[in-house]
């Protein structure tokens, strides 16, 4: 923990690191955050693309994530860290409450979940159980992720359903991917089939709605 004796300890305050789009949220969590005695916000992020190098560069001990972000997504993010700097505990703390971005964090190594209404105080008792060990996640969350089940998508008709989310044809997607223009839609055509939706447009918000994209 970067020479922090703990919550509630003395000596270091647990260094945190904040990445969140929205300039004000961001700001009003940084002073929240702040104010409690054995926190300190040592880095702050507005995109994605942003977290791994702040993270090196100032060794927290704890990042909290916004999942949705410019760049990469805090989901992508967290598999950075785990990968580059596994020290570091990740917390999810998002608006989106979605059972799939719930099983797609823990897979990124994410040691937390919770949502952006809750009172700050226990975002901050979110930060110190992380560091004890102890994995934290919304009690309604984990309750809606358990009866929605697993992911129905594979990754490649995930990665089709991405790249068609601009309006892509067919063709662009294939080059973009690397695959044939038939594989490409028999993995839209599944995706599709998966979400129970008429077309790649629907299964992209409905994907995105479950948390699955």
């Amino acid at each position: 923990m970067n020479g922090t004796t703990g919550a509630g300890g003395q000596g270091k305050s647990v260094r945190v690191l904040l990445a969140e789009d929205q300039g004000m949220m961001r700001g009003a969590l940084a002073l929240l955050l702040g104010m409690e005695p054995d926190l300190e916000v040592v880095a702050q992020v507005g995109s994605g693309d942003e977290v791994l190098r702040a993270a090196l560069e100032q060794r927290p001990d704890v990042a909290l994530l916004d999942i949705e972000m410019p760049g990469l997504s805090g989901l992508e993010a967290a598999a950075l860290l785990r990968d580059h700097l596994p020290g570091c505990r990740v917390v999810m703390v998002t608006t989106f409450g979605r059972p799939g971005y719930l099983r797609r964090a823990m897979d990124a190594g994410a040691a937390g979940f919770v949502v952006k209404d809750g009172p700050v105080e226990e975002l901050a008792e979110a930060v110190r159980r992380v560091l004890r060990g102890e994995t934290v996640i919304d009690p309604a969350l984990a309750a809606a992720a358990l009866s929605a089940g697993p992911n129905p998508l594979t990754g490649r008709e995930r990665d089709a359903l991405n790249a068609s989310a601009d309006g892509a044809t067919v063709a662009d997607i294939a080059v973009r991917l690397r695959l044939s223009e038939s594989t490409v839609r028999n993995y839209l055509s599944a995706a599709i089939g998966k979400t129970s939706t008429r077309n790649r447009m629907e299964a992209v918000r409905e994907a995105r709605r479950q948390g699955w994209l």
